[in-house]
C-alpha cells in the first residue's frame, strides 16, 4: 500500500521558474494517476511548515501561488462538492476561526475525494479534509481538533515562510525528492524513502527539523483555539492516537525527518503533556449547531466509498448495534442504516435501500438528510411522484434546499411538466452551474421535447463541456451557433469553444 501522502517530503523554491516548473510538471505528468495528486498534496503539505515569519513572503505573493494551485484542483476535479458534507466541515472551521484575530487570507475549507488518513493546509489558507480522513474519525471533535491544527499552521503563515525559505533548495535536491516521492507512491515506500534519505543527506536537515518545530507549534495553537471553541481539545488527541494505530505500513516505522509531520507517537507525547490536568471552563461555550458528524459520516461512506468494504463494515456495525436500545446508539443505528441505504443504492438494491432509509426515518424523523436521499432513490426507481411527495418541503432547506430544486425538477421532467421542471433547472444552474451540470442535460431533454432543437444542442454543448467531453461540446456547440438568436446564449457558446479547443491544443501538445 503506498504511503499516506503526508509523509513524502517536498518543498519547492521561491524562485519563479521553479515554480513554473512544479506546476508545469505536476499539471502535465503528476495527474496520470490519483497517486500523483498525493504527490502535490505533498509538496503543499511541505508548504505548511517553517520557522520565522519574518521571512514569509508577501501576502500578494502567497495568493498568486494559491490561485494557481486552486486553479488546478479544481480543473483535476480532486475536491468532493458533495452541500451536505462541505457544510459540516466549512461550519467547524468558521467556527473556529472566530476565536483568532483578523487574518490576511479568506479562509476556504474543501474535502478531497480520496479514501486517504489526511489533512493540510495550502497557500492562502485553503485548508484540506481527505474524505478518508472524515470517515476514520469517531466524533466532531476529533474532527475540529485535526481542523484548528491546519487551520494554526495557515494562522502563523508556516505556508508562506516554507516558501520563502524554500530557494536554499537547488533543483537536484527537489528532483531527488520528487523521485524519492513517486517511487514511494508506486512501489510501496522503501525504494522512495531511500532516494529522499540521500537527497536530505545533502543539506536538508536542518530544515526538517524546523517543520518538527511548526508541527509543535500548530497543535499548541490547534488546542488553544479548541478551548475557546464550543469543541473538547481532547478530540485532537483521540485524532492523533487514530493515526498512529491506522495501518499504513507501519507509519510509526519511519524516521521523523523523512516525515512532514514529525512521529505520530511524539505528537501524542507532547499534546498529553498540554492537556494534563485540562478541566473546561464552566463558562467554556456550548456548540448551537447540531453538525450532525455521524449522518455526514455515514453518507461519506454510503455514497463515495469502495462499495464492497464499505458494506461488510455497515453490515457488521448494524449487527453489533441491534442489541442497543439508549438514546446515544439509536442516533448512531439511524446513521448506520442511513448510510446502508445508500450503499444499497449504488448496488441497484433500491427497495432494500429504501427499507434502510425508512428505517433510519423511523428514528430521525423528518431527517431532511434521509428524506433528500429516499427522493432521489425514489425516482431511479422509477417513481417521480412519491420522490415529490417526499422532497416537499425541502426546497427551503438552507443546505439542502438546491440538491431538492433538483430532483423535483427530474421528477417533474418524468411527469411531462415542463414548464415547473425548466423554472427549477435554471434556478438550479443560476446557482450553482457547476455542482449540477446534469441540469443542462436535463434542459436539452426538455427542449427537444418541445421541438427546439437549437438549444437542446446548446445545452448539450454546455453540459458536454462541464463534464470535459470537449470534443462532443464542441460539435454541439457549432450546431447550436449555425441558429441561434439569443445574444447572450452566442456569446456563452463562442466563450466555451475558444476555452475547449485552446485545450484540445493543449493536450496534442502534451
Amino acid at each position: 500500500m503506498p504511503l499516506p501522502c503526508w509523509q513524502s517530503p517536498i518543498n519547492v523554491a521561491k524562485d519563479n521558474k521553479l515554480f513554473d516548473f512544479l506546476f508545469d510538471f505536476i499539471d502535465n505528468n503528476f495527474m496520470k494517476s490519483f497517486k500523483y495528486f498525493c504527490v502535490f498534496s505533498s509538496l503543499v503539505f511541505f508548504f505548511s511548515f517553517s520557522l520565522n515569519s519574518s521571512f514569509a513572503i508577501s501576502i500578494p505573493e502567497e495568493k498568486k501561488v494559491a490561485k494557481k494551485f486552486m486553479k488546478m484542483v479544481q480543473e483535476k476535479q480532486m475536491i468532493l462538492n458533495d452541500p451536505v458534507a462541505g457544510h459540516m466541515i466549512t461550519q467547524v472551521g468558521n467556527h473556529i476561526l472566530t476565536f483568532l484575530p483578523p487574518q490576511p487570507f479568506d479562509y476556504s475549507f474543501y474535502i478531497v475525494d480520496d479514501d486517504v488518513f489526511n489533512a493540510f493546509a495550502s497557500p492562502a489558507a485553503n485548508i484540506f479534509a481527505y474524505r478518508g480522513l472524515i470517515t476514520a474519525l469517531d466524533s466532531i471533535d476529533e474532527l475540529a481538533g485535526i481542523i484548528a491544527h491546519e487551520i494554526a499552521h495557515a494562522a502563523s503563515r508556516h505556508v508562506s515562510e516554507s516558501i520563502d525559505r524554500a530557494k536554499f533548495i537547488n533543483i537536484g535536491s527537489l528532483a531527488g525528492m520528487l523521485a524519492g516521492a513517486i517511487i514511494g507512491g508506486k512501489s510501496g515506500g522503501d525504494a522512495g524513502a531511500a532516494v529522499i534519505t540521500g537527497t536530505m543527506a545533502i543539506g536538508q536537515t536542518a530544515m526538517l527539523a524546523f517543520t518538527r518545530e511548526n508541527e509543535t507549534e500548530a497543535d499548541e495553537k490547534g488546542i488553544m483555539f479548541l478551548k475557546k471553541s464550543c469543541f473538547a481539545p481532547e478530540g485532537l488527541l483521540s485524532g492523533l492516537m487514530k493515526i498512529r494505530a491506522a495501518d499504513y505500513r507501519g507509519v510509526e516505522g519511519i524516521p521523523d525527518y523523512v516525515k512532514t509531520h514529525p512521529g505520530t507517537g511524539n505528537r501524542i507525547a507532547h499534546v498529553e503533556t498540554i492537556l494534563e490536568g485540562y478541566i473546561p471552563s464552566e463558562k467554556k461555550i456550548k456548540c448551537d449547531e447540531d453538525f450532525r458528524f455521524d449522518m455526514v459520516k455515514y453518507r461519506l461512506l454510503g455514497l463515495y466509498a469502495d462499495i464492497e468494504p464499505t458494506f461488510n463494515q455497515l453490515a457488521t456495525k448494524l449487527e453489533g448495534s441491534s442489541s442497543n436500545a439508549n438514546a446515544a446508539d439509536a442516533t448512531d443505528t439511524a446513521a448506520i442504516h442511513y448510510g446502508m441505504g445508500l450503499i444499497y443504492a449504488r448496488k441497484f438494491m433500491r427497495e432494500k435501500a429504501l427499507s434502510h432509509l425508512k428505517k433510519a426515518l423511523s428514528i430521525n424523523i423528518l431527517d431532511p438528510m434521509i428524506l433528500l436521499e429516499m427522493g432521489r432513490i425514489y425516482l431511479l426507481n422509477g417513481e417521480p411522484q412519491k420522490a415529490l411527495n417526499v422532497l416537499k418541503g425541502l426546497e427551503r432547506d438552507p443546505v439542502m434546499g438546491l440538491a431538492a430544486r433538483f430532483h423535483q425538477a427530474t421528477a417533474h421532467l418524468e411527469l411531462r411538466n415542463l414548464t415547473k421542471a425548466k423554472n427549477l433547472f435554471n434556478t438550479v444552474l443560476n446557482k450553482a452551474p457547476s455542482l449540477y451540470p446534469k441540469a443542462y442535460y436535463s434542459l436539452a431533454n426538455i427542449m427537444s421535447l418541445e421541438k427546439k432543437q437549437v438549444l437542446s444542442h446548446y445545452y448539450l454543448g454546455v453540459y458536454y463541456a462541464e463534464i470535459n467531453h470537449n470534443k462532443t461540446a464542441i460539435v454541439h456547440l457549432n450546431k447550436a451557433l449555425d441558429e441561434l438568436k439569443d445574444e447572450i446564449k452566442i456569446k456563452k457558446a463562442k466563450e466555451l469553444l475558444t476555452r475547449l479547443k485552446k485545450q484540445s491544443v493543449k493536450n496534442i501538445k502534451n
